[in-house]
């Protein structure tokens, strides 16, 4: 009997620190903001790029200004921020191991439309302090900081959108289920996600597929609240769109194989009744992030008239 315990000890002991490896290894994988192999580097900008027009007037003529914040845990964070002398601001969070220089289209298309700019880097990512990827839900808080300094410098009878694609736009969903100030007016939501758990596993199943999610994802979970101070059950924009009424629209691609065209489906159903204005757009034969360029009319006549049609 006593063998037997001791063996059984043994075998305990083994298979908690391979799950601990395992935890590790995906959290650095997954979590910690060391570069990635499999994020695509940015191209240059080329003349012969059918976006060069934006691209080029964002990256080397329209002027920006620095804005900075500490976050509620004492990080930096950096933004630019493009004034358009208006009263609507858009604020623009950009995709996972990305940054404020990725959004030139975005910020494009909003400055078009009336828009003042603002481009935070996300904690972790381009200029902003961090050693980790939230997903959505530490930065949620970090968002409504940049809100907060929006109204100072611009004023309270400021009009506020919130925009993300990716990641940015898993956390303006999860921001926009916080209690915001009224003149944050809507959210537009371009590819993303429903959890980071459900993201996670979907990609450990592309990725790892002979390592058990039943391990994988609950222990990684464990080792980003010991060393990122959150649980990946906790970053859910299912949840924050049940709690949300502003008016949302939710685009996605058609190809999209890194976020599955499925889960916008899931969103939008999570928001549906909330709010009467809410829109859904597909864009047939996009892949992830690419519904811009795929449809860039279709894009921007969505968006302006989910605008106008909240009156903005």
């Amino acid at each position: 009997m006593k063998k037997l315990l001791v063996t059984l000890g043994i075998v305990v002991a083994a298979g908690l620190a391979i799950e601990l490896v395992v935890g590790n290894y995906f959290y650095d994988y997954a979590v910690s903001n060391s570069p990635k192999s499999f994020i695509a580097k940015a191209e240059s900008l080329k003349a012969r790029d059918p976006n060069y027009s934006d691209l080029n007037w964002f990256k080397n003529k329209v002027h920006k200004e620095t804005w900075s914040q500490e976050s509620t845990d004492h990080l930096a964070l950096k933004a630019d921020y493009i004034n358009n002398h208006a009263k609507k601001t858009v604020i623009i969070a950009h995709g996972y191991m990305g940054s404020r220089q990725d959004m030139g289209l975005y910020a494009s298309l909003f400055y078009k439309l009336g828009y003042n700019v603002l481009l935070p880097d996300a904690r972790g990512h381009g200029q902003s302090e961090g050693n980790y990827v939230g997903y959505g839900w530490p930065e949620r808080k970090d968002y409504q900081l940049w809100i907060k300094q929006v109204l100072q410098k611009n004023g309270a009878d400021s009009e506020i959108v919130l925009f993300g694609v990716s990641m940015g736009a898993a956390t303006v969903m999860m921001t926009s289920g916080e209690q915001l100030p009224q003149q944050v007016k809507a959210v537009i939501e371009d590819c993303g996600y429903t959890t980071a758990k459900a993201e996670l596993t979907y990609q450990q199943h592309q990725m790892f597929p002979k390592v058990p999610t039943v391990a994988a994802i609950p222990v990684t979970s464990l080792v980003t609240k010991a060393r990122a101070g959150y649980f990946l059950g906790q970053a859910d924009a299912l949840q924050a769109l049940k709690k949300s009424h502003l008016p949302t629209l939710f685009i996605h691609g058609t190809k999209d194989d890194f976020v599955p065209t499925a889960m916008v489906k899931q969103l939008y159903a999570a928001h549906r009744g909330n709010n009467a204005k809410d829109r859904l757009f597909l864009v047939k034969g996009a892949a992830h992030a690419k519904a811009i360029t795929t449809d860039k009319s279709g894009y921007y006549q969505t968006v302006t008239e989910f605008l106008k049609s909240v009156d903005l």
